[in-house]
């Protein structure tokens, strides 16, 4: 018996390995991990308690809703056109440095916005100014912050510190929601904005203390860059922030086909399927015949599934575009139920498994965004991302409201339901070909693929 003991203590070592490496909240083994969940809880809640007011604040200080949307659009237009740049100085300069400084910046943009409200200065130009100034440091702040965490952790457990980052950025918004309605009672609408200012003051202070984990002693890390992308990265030089590594970035992405096959997908899901603010709205206080109050009932729901979806999401190790692919078909055909719902108990019944499927295919395709690049142009790719993603978050909703008005609320989420599901088993199916059959592509067309790469760059 004594002989067969450290055989059954290897076995049970092992297993108990194998249920860490299961568990949802494994990333927060790294404190530096566990410091960066608290930094970014904060954050988030102070994020959140600006923007609770922030719309309301636009529109008492221009009294035009037009004005409003133009200062939202202001906002998020430098994420269109300046992504890639962004993402681009992420790449050139050092990530805890770089994160460091946009949070900080960010903090300044806060507090300057809350001294100018509290002493009644805030007009519709400086309004407007501040709108572009945090949208231009959100382009590098946003690749930059989301790289360091998962800087934080081995790549197993990078699905893992992405939940963990949803599920926080959750907290922090039921938080910084509650939180800004006693604020702006107790002390006046600039202290949502004072807060938010603080909020990333400590995020910044953080940020230094941080240790990144040794990417050599990582078993699942990609080996290092070759050598030619090295020396432009090296030198650091500033023209090449605004021109060839920008067009590097766009280049790789392009000639990637995983990545680009993750932005089709994604991109169709968030025009024709993830507007439920919009969709689910209209269906609760049109054919459902329900009020307000019930469309808070289905919000609830969707925050609901979220965070279980996080927990879920939580256990993945290798997530995958086909994962992200049959994600998004089982989501749109739950779509599909929601929309032809007789009911609002079913309708809120549908929504939660709606809204974790959501979120495991949100988890694995971040994952593979911020995986599948070599760490040298990880931050360009996620510029390119940022910029796609602005430009079908601009897209969508009016689409939808369009689709809408035509078809009407429930004909609208069984359409969109049906296009995104036909993508997605359309894309499952061609890939399936594919690897069941690598040798009759390589055999019929050999050639082509050299000439694709090379015309983008021409």
């Amino acid at each position: 018996m004594s002989l067969l003991a450290p055989a059954r203590l290897r076995r049970r070592a092992a297993a108990d390995r194998a249920r860490s490496d299961r568990n949802p909240w494994r990333s927060l083994r790294y404190p530096s991990m566990r410091w960066w969940s608290v930094a970014n809880l904060v954050s988030n809640a102070g994020t959140w308690m600006q923007l609770t007011v922030q719309n309301l604040l636009v529109l008492q200080v221009t009294g035009s809703a037009a004005v409003t949307g133009l200062s939202l659009a202001v906002q998020a237009g430098p994420g269109l056109l300046l992504g890639l740049f962004g993402g681009a100085v992420v790449d050139a300069w050092p990530r805890k440095l770089t994160a460091a400084v946009s949070q900080a910046a960010l903090g300044v943009v806060a507090v300057v916005t809350a001294g100018l409200v509290a002493f009644d200065l805030l007009n519709v130009p400086a309004l407007l100014l501040l709108a572009a100034i945090t949208g231009v440091i959100a382009t590098v702040d946003a690749p930059a912050c989301a790289l360091l965490g998962n800087d934080l952790v081995y790549t197993r457990d990078v699905p893992s510190a992405i939940a963990l980052g949803s599920a926080v950025h959750s907290v922090g918004r039921l938080a910084g929601t509650a939180l800004a309605g006693v604020a702006v009672v107790l002390f006046g609408t600039s202290a949502a904005f004072l807060v938010n200012g603080l909020s990333f003051a400590f995020v910044a202070a953080v940020i230094p203390f941080l240790r990144l984990v040794d990417r050599e002693r990582d078993p699942d890390a990609a080996p290092p860059p070759s050598p030619p992308a090295e020396p432009a990265k090296a030198a650091g030089r500033a023209p090449a922030l605004a021109g060839t590594s920008a067009r590097e970035g766009l280049r790789f992405f392009l000639r990637r086909p995983r990545l680009v096959a993750l932005a089709a997908i994604t991109g169709l899901s968030a025009v024709f399927g993830r507007n439920y603010a919009l969709t689910l709205a209209v269906l609760v206080t049109g054919p459902l015949a329900a009020g307000a109050g019930s469309f808070g009932t289905v919000s609830t729901a969707l925050a609901v599934g979220g965070i279980i979806g996080a927990l879920v999401a939580g256990v993945l190790q290798r997530p995958s575009v086909r994962l992200v692919a049959a994600m998004a078909g089982i989501g749109a055909l739950l779509q599909v139920a929601a929309g032809l719902a007789p009911s609002l108990a079913l309708l809120i019944l549908l929504v939660i498994p709606m809204a974790l499927v959501e979120s495991v295919s949100d988890t694995a395709g971040t994952t593979v965004l911020q995986t599948d690049p070599p760490a040298h142009m990880r931050g360009r790719v996620l510029g390119v991302w940022r910029s796609l993603s602005t430009g079908w978050g601009l897209v969508g909703p009016p689409a939808m409201g369009l689709l809408m008005e035509l078809a009407g609320a429930r004909a609208a989420l069984v359409l969109g339901g049906l296009l995104i599901a036909g993508a997605s088993a359309a894309g499952l199916l061609v890939h399936g070909r594919r690897v069941r059959y690598p040798a009759v592509t390589e055999a019929v067309a050999p050639a082509p693929a050299p000439v694709a790469a090379v015309a983008p760059a021409a």
